[in-house]
């Protein structure tokens, strides 16, 4: 879909329905665990409801939000969709926003001596060009409002966060930016524990600088 193209509603939330299933299907999510939202073309969020499961979704029931969090159609949104607004509110580029507690992912969070500004060194120039930088936010039990907090104080500068003990929380430009960039941190975080006890090759200063302002 070309800029000059506008992206309806239903088709916005047609492609959640998708994703969120294809997603379930290969293990990203389970159970009724994480999250999804996007920006809508008249400035409200659609979000998928609480309790929710990624394989079960159904398009009219989704919900819609407006920035300031109240409810405006569909079924109850999920209570941290506080997070998923004040991440809207603070990074004018990010219109998609993927929330899970995917297996890998959530094991890296529950590790100890994590570094806190940047959970994963870069070994894959994938991981530098589609996440960057992954901070860790100290634990916090879910829905607690000082999430909001944590992620504001560095959502200008990166695209993804890992939430002790808990999962991942990953931005994007569009619906499918925010999925692709969510499916390729949990590879990455796969490859961590393949490759455990193993001479890592990782990336340079150079090379990182070198990969930082390329396309995906």
């Amino acid at each position: 879909m070309t800029a000059q193209q506008v992206i309806t509603e239903q088709q916005l939330r047609s492609q959640m329905v998708t994703l969120a299933l294809s997603m379930f299907e290969r293990g990203y999510a389970t159970g009724a665990a994480g999250n999804l939202s996007l920006k809508l073309p008249d400035g409200n969020y659609l979000t998928t409801p609480t309790g929710s499961s990624f394989g079960r979704l159904v398009a009219e029931e989704l919900s819609v939000v407006n920035i300031d969090g109240e409810h405006i159609s569909g079924n109850k949104p999920s209570k941290e969709v506080a997070f998923h607004l004040a991440l809207y509110r603070n990074k004018p580029d990010c219109n998609a926003i993927v929330h899970l507690h995917s297996t890998y992912l959530t094991a890296l969070s529950c590790l100890e001596g994590l570094d806190v500004n940047n959970a994963i060194k870069a070994f894959t120039p994938y991981f530098v060009m589609r996440i960057g930088e992954l901070p860790v936010i100290p634990y916090l039990r879910p829905g607690d409002p000082k999430i909001v907090e944590e992620l504001v104080k560095r959502v200008a500068n990166h695209r993804a966060f890992l939430l002790a003990n808990h999962g991942s929380v990953i931005t994007g430009t569009d619906f499918i930016d925010a999925v692709d960039n969510a499916e390729e941190l949990e590879e990455t975080a796969k490859l961590i524990f393949l490759l455990e006890n193993k001479a890592v090759r990782y990336l340079s200063h150079d090379e990182i600088t070198d990969l930082k302002g390329r396309g995906k």
